[in-house]
Formats: structure tokens, sequence, C-alpha cells
């Protein structure tokens, strides 16, 4: 039987998608809002069988487990799931260094 989990967006992800939409909005404010709109709605359906996303590879590299992403191109929304949560934990351009980013933000410097 597949469980239901509630999608909670940390803070630290929130301001990665306003980061994202901002830089978008500057040439164009409707690509933006689609953008938006397009990556909100990917990290709802994670509240249905989140398990099926891939451990995120940088980090399974380096022994951590608890970690999962979902692409939605060029962008990795990374998440963790706990109990009857998804912790939303970032949203990354996969063009930047992705495991600098991730170890610094998961384990601290």
């Amino acid at each position: 039987m597949n469980r239901n989990y509630e999608v909670v967006w940390a803070r630290v992800a929130e301001n990665d998608l306003k980061e994202i939409i901002d830089y978008i909005a500057v040439d164009s404010p409707a690509n933006a809002l689609k953008i938006f709109r397009k990556i909100k709605e990917k990290a709802s359906c994670l509240y249905t069988m989140p398990e099926r996303c891939r451990i995120v590879p940088e980090l399974k590299d380096q022994g951590i487990m608890q970690y999962r992403e979902l692409i939605v191109p060029p962008w990795r929304i990374i998440f963790r799931i706990a109990k009857i949560r998804i912790y939303v934990l970032s949203v990354l351009d996969s063009r930047r260094n992705i495991e600098d980013i991730l170890l610094k933000r998961l384990i601290g410097d």
C-alpha cells in the first residue's frame, strides 16, 4: 500500500527557488512564473512514492544515503524522507558544482 507524505519546504529551499525565479524574471517575468509553477508542481508530486527518486549521486559517493533528488532540468530538487514528511531542502542549478554546495549545506564546513 502506498503511503502519502506531507511535502514541507525548508527556508533555504524557498530562498533557492526565489533566487532562481528572480534571476529569470529580469529577462522574462512570464517564463519565471512558468518555471516557478513547474518546480512547485513537480515537488508537490513527491507526496506519493518519493522513493522512486534517486539518491543524490555526489552524496552517495561520500556514503550519505538519506538524500534524494527530483530532476526538473536544469534544476535538482534535493529532499529527505522523514516518517510522514518530505523535506525539500534545496533547489539547485545542475550546472553548478553541486557536491560542494550540498556538502557545505548538509554537513557543514
